[in-house]
């Protein structure tokens, strides 16, 4: 699948060489402005998978952009300015920059750092859904104990008997676990009854 690319340069040279290139490199350029704050919302707009963004523009500077991007998760940033310095460095990287080109560039560098910018995007994004799986399974587990206590206190099961019951009844009602549990906790639901 081709990678979608925003980019945000003010100078028009740039933004047009950086365009080309990238779409030379099959890559997708689904929008490009020379605005800070134009960059963001094209981003939120059109979803892609890298936004490169030039740290000196009108409107919003590219570290704060790349923070927006990054704070919601819209896409992998990649930082492009003409300077180096190890502090601008460190406030892209804190501002949620996943690589960092100085110009003038070459191609030669150009798609290193996109491809590098895109990996560790993948990365993080498969390490948050790991990370919100597990929050949801132990969510789960807290609401499924808590019903069982419920059941074990009211209706005098067996730890066992409690768990069986909110499994097969979550089954014969096509509800997960969670929800009949909640349903339970809530006193809508109990052994006694048919749901």
């Amino acid at each position: 699948m081709t990678a979608r690319v925003v980019i945000a340069e003010d100078e028009a040279i740039i933004r047009l060489d950086l365009k080309e290139t990238l779409e030379d490199e099959g890559y997708d350029v689904v929008g490009e402005t020379g605005r800070g704050d134009e960059a963001v919302e094209l981003v939120r707009q059109h979803r892609p998978d890298l936004a490169i963004l030039d740290i000196k523009m009108p409107g919003m500077d590219g570290l704060t952009a790349a923070r927006e991007i990054s704070g919601e998760r819209l896409s992998a940033v990649l930082i492009l300015t003409a300077f180096s310095q190890r502090d601008l460095v460190e406030r892209a990287r804190d501002a949620g920059a996943l690589a960092y080109l100085v110009k003038p560039f070459q191609r030669t560098e150009l798609i290193p750092a996109v491809e590098v910018a895109l990996g560790r995007h993948r990365e993080m994004q498969a390490l948050h859904a790991e990370v919100k799986g597990l929050e949801d399974q132990l969510d789960t587990r807290r609401v499924v104990d808590r019903a069982k206590g419920v059941l074990m206190d009211t209706h005098k099961l067996s730890e066992g008997q409690a768990f069986d019951w909110i499994q097969k009844t979550a089954m014969r009602m096509r509800l997960t676990m969670k929800v009949v549990g909640q349903r339970i906790i809530d006193g809508e639901l109990r052994p006694d009854t048919q749901g």
